[in-house]
């Protein structure tokens, strides 16, 4: 059947989508749409460098039912004609239909050169394997990736979403889900009740609070954030679209821990968490992640996503203790293909890619040495 459709795709083009209504239907209508995807992020994007645009893969100029979506966000690149697009977390679109995919490919090749583009990159949520211990293979991630080493797309050394994640099914009874947790971390939410943390939901003004702490959690945890406005602009946008919950932790009224949660379709995904130094041992991360889980289930959703877990899952990655404290939930790790990009203009791929970044790191590094 799928190649008996082929030739319908051969005359099928992408489709400029200026309606947020249309595009949100579409994406509705599309296996596995992320919320990156989602008008409101382009709008979001928009406001930090970016433009955005809508592209929907349909049969007919007319058509309401896209066969795939892919919203690129493009930014162009200071004192050359050129620029670089992305597409968070898509395109979408079935990756089961190999016909499909490839003519997707080829759309985004030919939309590169036409936007001047020194490379396109993609980081779709198609799967590589499941689990750690026994990992389970699946084949449409092999045979994609090979489709895209065939057409000169390169694994990115970049890679800015998270390559690998955790998600924990939420079709299961709530005690189900209790039962199957580490008991240690099924020990550390009863603790944290008993310790008199209290978690609620959040408003648009505790945002700032919000955004504070995780401020102090990337000075703790030694990782770069950008400008608190840029997650302030982020997290009011989606709380608006009635896409964000901020949950906060309290230990006597005083802010402990907080995550932004994120929902789209039938997922929820813990994309922002922070938390102070104080009332550690009252464990109130553990609370919160059982709280946001059991809201999420609560919201009929069917999946949790944890949003990020190592590279590679050995105890040297830098997110080792991130995914222990993730595993204790006892959801499947899951490894994507990660971000590929289509350098659309060889000679300047490898100059932004390879020798810009060499560039900047000796600049830094005589401006160390100066101020040693």
């Amino acid at each position: 059947m799928i190649d008996q459709l082929e030739p319908i795709y051969r005359a099928s083009t992408f489709k400029l989508e200026k309606s947020n209504i249309a595009w949100q239907q579409a994406l509705a209508g599309l296996p596995g749409a992320h919320a990156l995807q989602s008008w409101v992020w382009g709008d979001f994007k928009s406001r930090w460098g970016w433009s955005a645009q809508r592209l929907a893969l349909t049969v007919a100029e007319n058509s309401w039912e896209p066969l795939a979506a892919a919203q690129v966000l493009k930014r162009n690149v200071p004192r050359l004609p050129y620029s670089i697009l992305y597409v968070p977390k898509g395109p979408v679109l079935n990756y089961d239909d190999a016909p499909l995919r490839r003519k997707i490919l080829a759309e985004l090749e030919k939309l590169a050169r036409r936007e001047k583009a020194i490379f396109i990159k993609i980081d779709p949520e198609v799967v590589r394997y499941w689990g750690v211990e026994q990992e389970r293979k699946s084949p449409r991630g092999a045979q994609f990736i090979a489709e895209l080493q065939q057409r000169g797309w390169r694994f990115s050394a970049e890679q800015i979403q998270f390559r690998n994640t955790v998600e924990l099914d939420l079709t299961r009874p709530e005690n189900d889900l209790l039962a199957a947790m580490k008991s240690k971390t099924r020990y550390n939410i009863r603790l944290a009740s008993r310790k008199g943390i209290v978690v609620r939901r959040g408003m648009l003004e505790d945002l700032p609070a919000i955004a504070s702490i995780y401020q102090e959690t990337a000075q703790r945890d030694g990782f770069t954030i950008r400008p608190l406005d840029y997650y302030l602009d982020a997290w009011s946008s989606l709380l608006a679209e009635g896409m964000a919950l901020p949950l906060l932790a309290e230990f006597e009224g005083d802010l402990v821990a907080a995550v932004i949660l994120i929902r789209y379709g039938d997922r929820v995904v813990y994309m922002y968490g922070a938390s102070t130094a104080r009332q550690r041992k009252r464990m109130p991360n553990h609370l919160l992640q059982w709280e946001a889980i059991r809201w999420a289930k609560a919201e009929g959703c069917k999946t949790y996503d944890f949003w990020g877990a190592p590279d590679q899952f050995v105890e040297s990655d830098p997110l080792w203790g991130v995914w222990r404290f993730k595993d204790g939930f006892r959801g499947d790790a899951v490894w994507h293909i990660g971000a590929w990009d289509y350098p659309a203009r060889p000679f300047w791929y490898w100059t932004y890619t390879k020798v810009l970044p060499r560039y900047l790191g000796y600049l830094r590094n005589r401006q160390e040495q100066s101020s040693g």
